[in-house]
């Protein structure tokens, strides 16, 4: 299992093998090969990894999250009993850039959760937490009404909100109702989440990909690598509601196996579909093709990272 690792001693300067920004992120859908190239940067550029996965980060199930075999920070770190919010990743995600770049390395900012790599890079303003008993209140009050009647009482408070959020997602409803009660909002007139602005200079790189048959053969490298036992281990025990929602969690503890893989393939598909909308709408991002050894796709960073040029969008 990996984990959160402490910063490394910096090398001298003569030891870096290649001129790098300060900060290089990578962003792609599941499956496209992103972690592999990472790591090769890792080594070319004596650089740092830190992940910007939300289900990266909890220990204990290193091969449902496909944890990198190299460290890498913000792997593991977190207990399947704690809640994650994109508001505690980011205070850990700008401590670990800001450990990383007082060592003189790169910080590799790596992932496929987009929100989650928009917080790391950028100082963006996130809404408040619940106050006590307030999350208990309102999920009272959506068992209550059901979806469809707590999704009405959402649009008339904050319609804007209701507008960003299905019926059927309960944890985002709660959440935009909790707001709502508190004077803010889930949609804030002043959306941030697409600006351009990023706390350090940064090259943004996105790797097209996830296709279904690199899709297929993960689940099946997982299962092989035993992620059945592992998911029917982590459920065994208290679980919170984000730790719940890891994809293939719940389904490779409680199916039978191959009905289990079929349905995360599936699941995962999905996912790869939305991470590629968020790939496009990615501000300044130069996407590679991920078709090729990723080696080749790390050689190109490395050029991009050399001279600064930015290549045309594939």
């Amino acid at each position: 299992m990996q984990t959160d690792m402490p910063a490394e001693p910096a090398r001298p300067e003569s030891r870096r093998r290649q001129a790098a920004p300060q900060t290089l992120a990578i962003y792609g859908p599941t499956a496209s090969g992103k972690s592999a190239v990472a790591g090769i940067l890792r080594e070319r550029l004596d650089a740092e990894v830190v992940s910007a996965d939300s289900a990266a980060l909890y220990a204990g199930i290193p091969i449902l999250t496909a944890a990198p075999d190299y460290p890498a920070r913000l792997v593991g770190l977190v207990p399947l009993s704690d809640d994650v919010s994109v508001g505690r990743y980011q205070r850990l995600a700008h401590e670990a850039i800001d450990e990383i770049h007082a060592t003189g390395r790169t910080a590799i900012v790596v992932g496929g959760t987009g929100l989650y790599l928009r917080a790391a890079l950028s100082d963006l303003e996130l809404p408040p937490p619940p106050a006590p008993g307030e999350r208990e209140r309102w999920e009272a009050v959506y068992d209550e009404l059901g979806a469809e009647g707590a999704h009405a009482l959402l649009a008339e408070h904050d319609n804007a909100a209701a507008a960003r959020v299905h019926a059927n997602d309960r944890r985002r409803v709660v959440r935009a109702l909790e707001l709502a009660a508190a004077g803010s909002s889930l949609a804030p007139p002043a959306d941030r989440l697409w600006a351009e602005d990023q706390r350090r200079p940064t090259l943004l790189v996105g790797i097209a990909g996830g296709d279904d048959d690199r899709i297929r053969r993960r689940v099946e490298h997982q299962l092989a690598a035993g992620v059945v036992d592992e998911a029917r281990r982590a459920w065994a025990h208290p679980l919170s509601e984000t730790a719940r929602n890891v994809l293939g969690l719940e389904e490779f503890a409680t199916l039978p196996p191959e009905e289990a893989a079929e349905a995360v393939i599936v699941a995962t598909r999905k996912l790869a579909r939305y991470q590629r909308k968020w790939l496009r709408r990615l501000p300044s991002a130069v996407t590679l093709a991920a078709d090729r050894a990723p080696e080749e796709v790390a050689d190109e960073i490395l050029a991009l990272a050399g001279t600064g040029k930015r290549l045309p969008r594939r």
